[in-house]
C-alpha cells in the first residue's frame, strides 16, 4: 500500500506506518474526508461505544454451583501489559542541543524495565529529548510520544520538534521519547511480534524515570502525556495500562483505538509486517486484535483526556476520532474532543490547537 508522507525543514521522507501507525507532527497528509463537528468546537456525546470492555470477568457459578475461572489475560495485550510491572530510573542529561532565553534542550537516556509474564525482567535503554525551561523549578512536565516514522531513519528527537519547543517555552518539561528500536535505544528483537507494546512501556517508563530524577526539577504531581498519530494510540493504551499515572492526556491525530482498524489501514497487504500478522488477521483471530486494542478497556482510564483531530486528515480519518471519543465518554472517562480546520500533519491551525491543549494541561495540573 501506499503509506503516508513526511516533510520537514531538511528533506523530504518516504514513511511507512505500521499498526499504531500514523505520521508525526510534521507529516505531510491534507486532504480527506471531513468530520462532522465544526473546527476548534469540543464534542463529548455519551453516545454508547461499539465495545464492551474487555476487563478480566470476575469468576462466575454455573447452574451446578460450581465456580468457573474466568479467562486468563493474553500476555501479548493490552491487558497483559497491564499485568507487568514498569520501572523507569537512571534519567542521564547528555549534550547540550539548544539553548535558548526560555529553555535548555538536552540529549537524553533512561532505563525502561518491566517484568516478564513468565517471570524476570526486560530492560532497555531509551534514547530522547529533554528540553527544560529556564529557571529553578520545579516544572510541570509532559511526555511527548511521536507518530510513525521508519526507525531505519528515525533520528534522535525527530517527529514532535514543534510541540517539545512550545511547551517549553510555556514552563514546561518536554520529554520526547525515542523508543526502542529508534535513534540510540537499544533493540528489542521481538518487539514487532509483541504489537509495539514495549513501545507503550517505554512511555510509562520515561514518566516514572523523570519523577525520579534528582537532575530535573519536576513536580510529581504534575505531569501529561501528549502523542501525535500513532503516538496518540500509545498514550490510549498507556492510560488503561497504568491508570493515575498522570495527571492529564492530549492524543492528536490518533490512529484508532481498535486495532482492526489500523490493521485494515495500515497493515494489509505489506510484507514489512509480517510479525504483526503472525498471530493471523482480524478476520482470522479477531480476539487478538481486539485484545491488543485500548477501547474495550476505556472504563479503567482515571485521567482527563483531551482529544484533537483535523476534519481533513486522511491519513487517520475522522469517524476513528469520533467513535473513540464516543467510547471514552460510554466508559465514564473525563474526555473531550476538538475539531479544527486542517489535515493530519496540522499547519494552519497548530498554534491554536496548542495554545488549546496547554490551556487544558494548565487548568488540570494545576
Amino acid at each position: 500500500m501506499t503509506r503516508p508522507g513526511r516533510s520537514g525543514p531538511a528533506a523530504a521522507l518516504v514513511l511507512v506506518a505500521l499498526v499504531l501507525a500514523g505520521c508525526s507532527s510534521e507529516d505531510g497528509a491534507e486532504g480527506g474526508t471531513p468530520a462532522e463537528p465544526s473546527a476548534d468546537r469540543p464534542t463529548g456525546t455519551s453516545a454508547p461505544a461499539e465495545p464492551d470492555s474487555s476487563d478480566p470477568a470476575p469468576a462466575q457459578e454455573s447452574e451446578d454451583g460450581d465456580t468457573i475461572a474466568p479467562e486468563p489475560v493474553r500476555p501479548i495485550s493490552v491487558l497483559g501489559l497491564a499485568e507487568q510491572r514498569h520501572r523507569g530510573d537512571r534519567l542521564r542529561l547528555g549534550a547540550v542541543r539548544e539553548q535558548t532565553a526560555a529553555y535548555t534542550s538536552y540529549d537524553i537516556t533512561y532505563r525502561s524495565r518491566s517484568s516478564l509474564p513468565g517471570g524476570g525482567e526486560e530492560s532497555y535503554t531509551i534514547s530522547g529529548v529533554l528540553n527544560v525551561p529556564t529557571g529553578r523549578g520545579p516544572f510541570p512536565a509532559v511526555v511527548l510520544a511521536h507518530g510513525y516514522i521508519d526507525p531505519d531513519v528515525y533520528v534522535r528527537g525527530q517527529g514532535m520538534t514543534r510541540e517539545r519547543g512550545y511547551l517549553a517555552s510555556r514552563g514546561y518539561v518536554a520529554l520526547h521519547v525515542d523508543y526502542r528500536n529508534h535513534a540510540e535505544s537499544d533493540d528489542d528483537p521481538d518487539y514487532q511480534r509483541r504489537m509495539r507494546l514495549g513501545y507503550t512501556a517505554d512511555v510509562i517508563n520515561a514518566v516514572k524515570a523523570l519523577r525520579a530524577s534528582p537532575d530535573v526539577p519536576v513536580d510529581d504531581d504534575r505531569m501529561a502525556m501528549f502523542g501525535r498519530s500513532m503516538g496518540g494510540g500509545v498514550i490510549l493504551k498507556a492510560l488503561v495500562v497504568e491508570p493515575g499515572l498522570v495527571q492529564a492526556a492530549a492524543p492528536w491525530a490518533s490512529v484508532s483505538s481498535l486495532e482492526a482498524d489500523n490493521y485494515r489501514q495500515f497493515i494489509a497487504g505489506d510484507p514489512s509486517d509480517a510479525a504483526m500478522v503472525s498471530h493471523g488477521t482480524p478476520a482470522q483471530n479477531p480476539d487478538f486484535w481486539r485484545d491488543n486494542s485500548s477501547r474495550p478497556a476505556f472504563d479503567r482510564i482515571t485521567e482527563p483526556v483531551l482529544m484533537v483531530h483535523g476534519r481533513y486528515d486522511d491519513t487517520c480519518p475522522p469517524p476513528w476520532a469520533s467513535a473513540t471519543q464516543r467510547a471514552l465518554v460510554a466508559a465514564g472517562v473525563d474526555s473531550q474532543l476538538a475539531w479544527y480546520e486542517d489535515g493530519h500533519a496540522f499547519g494552519p491551525a497548530f498554534n491554536a490547537a496548542m495554545d488549546r491543549t496547554i490551556a487544558f494541561f494548565d487548568a488540570r495540573l494545576a
